[in-house]
């Protein structure tokens, strides 16, 4: 059943008043002429854009149908929010400004009180993986004006608003090409698929991505992984809910597995050495939480050393403290036994984030939420967690 929740945070206090608030994960509904008011020649008809399919709108690229044109966000016009599966079939016209446009998304973190805000896309998937099923031409050109109306984006929040750049991970020479191109225009860190292997490519432990590292290395970007950012993982559903599960469990099941597919990610980059190599990189676990790292954490190094002691000499410390120098993550919705979690994650690796405006984005009073979460926290411990740890990452000036 679909219920609306009240529309606006209520009117209290800022219980962070004093803290730039910096949000880690949140989303964009992109226009529909994103690509095709940008878009030139021959390349306006084949970049993403939506037509009429069967009396719907969907999204065509090369001239295909390609996806429903959904708007990703539960934030109804008036500010209410949507809870279960009807956020799917709402119309771009019916979902909140802030979804979308700049200056009202700016008004929504006002009223939030929120400071600045990480962005990430939803038409050519978390970490680009979409991209892969066009022609070469088309997924460059949709990657490149993606990076431009992102940059412009950012510049017009007056630097409150960081989009993280695509990569086109599918050429690692124009992948190096354009990410010192998005550095040049202001952009602070990048998304890139966690899974290549499954569109033929090597997968993140082999050599061939040195140059990726190392230009991330070089420019101080982080490296983001947001679940969903692979083919393995771009189902809301994936293969985790049992058949005879309803569409609302399938979702709920779904979403709440796929927190643990970073799991899966984070511990094959922490054994494939290349943290060893580039002790300088950034990566970021995004939308994942952090309630499964201590645990995980506490068997990688246990699995290490019982079972691949020797093997593993190329590694020159545990795989929990290459988390503690290298890997952020971060948590919204999770409230019991916090404290504890954050001493064994580490306070310096956690960061605050909303997720706002998709299904289950914590809106309304999402500060009020988080303030109860964090009572048994120091200020300086809250001033890492809500905003200095999340400056530093991705170089905001607070």
């Amino acid at each position: 059943m679909t219920t609306l929740v009240s529309a606006k945070p209520a009117s209290k206090p800022n219980p962070f008043a004093g803290l730039k608030v910096i949000d880690v994960d949140t989303h964009w509904t992109e226009p529909v002429d994103l690509w095709t008011s940008r878009a030139t020649g021959a390349m306006k008809e084949l970049v993403p854009q939506v037509r009429e399919k069967d009396g719907e709108a969907w999204w065509f690229i090369d001239g295909k149908p390609f996806g429903k044109s959904q708007h990703s966000s539960c934030i109804m016009k008036d500010g209410a929010k949507l809870h279960g599966m009807g956020f799917w079939d709402l119309k771009f016209d019916e979902v909140h400004e802030g979804s979308h446009d700049v200056k009202a998304r700016l008004k929504v973190m006002d009223d939030m009180g929120v400071y600045a805000q990480i962005v990430y896309p939803n038409v050519l998937g978390f970490g680009n993986t979409k991209a892969s099923a066009f022609a070469p031409e088309t997924r460059m050109a949709a990657t490149t004006i993606y990076n431009d109306a992102a940059a412009e984006m950012q510049a017009a929040s007056g630097g409150r608003m960081f989009p993280m750049a695509l990569t086109p991970w599918w050429d690692i020479k124009a992948a190096v090409k354009e990410i010192r191109r998005c550095h040049a225009m202001g952009m602070r860190g990048i998304n890139t698929n966690s899974d290549p292997q499954d569109a033929g490519m090597p997968d993140l432990n082999e050599r061939f991505w040195d140059p990726l590292w190392e230009v991330c290395t070089e420019l101080d970007l982080p490296i983001n992984f947001h679940i969903g950012s692979s083919q393995t993982q771009n189902s809301w559903f994936g293969g985790t809910p049992w058949p005879s599960h309803g569409k609302d469990q399938k979702l709920a099941i779904g979403g709440a597995m796929m927190f643990f597919s970073n799991a899966r990610v984070l511990t094959n980059l922490i054994f494939s050495g290349v943290l060893e190599r580039f002790p300088k990189l950034k990566f970021v676990s995004v939308e994942s939480g952090i309630g499964w790292i201590p645990y995980l954490l506490d068997s990688l190094d246990y699995q290490c050393e019982e079972l691949a002691p020797e093997s593993m000499s190329y590694l020159t410390m545990k795989p929990s403290d290459y988390f503690r120098r290298n890997i952020y993550a971060c948590f919204w919705f999770e409230r019991k036994g916090m404290r504890e979690m954050v001493d064994l994650v580490g306070v310096d690796n956690v960061m605050w984030e909303t997720d706002y405006p998709h299904p289950v984005c914590l809106y309304p009073n999402s500060l009020d939420v988080t303030a109860k979460t964090l009572e048994r926290f120091t200020s300086a411990e809250t001033k890492k967690i809500m905003s200095a740890n999340a400056a530093g990452v991705y170089n905001i000036a607070v």
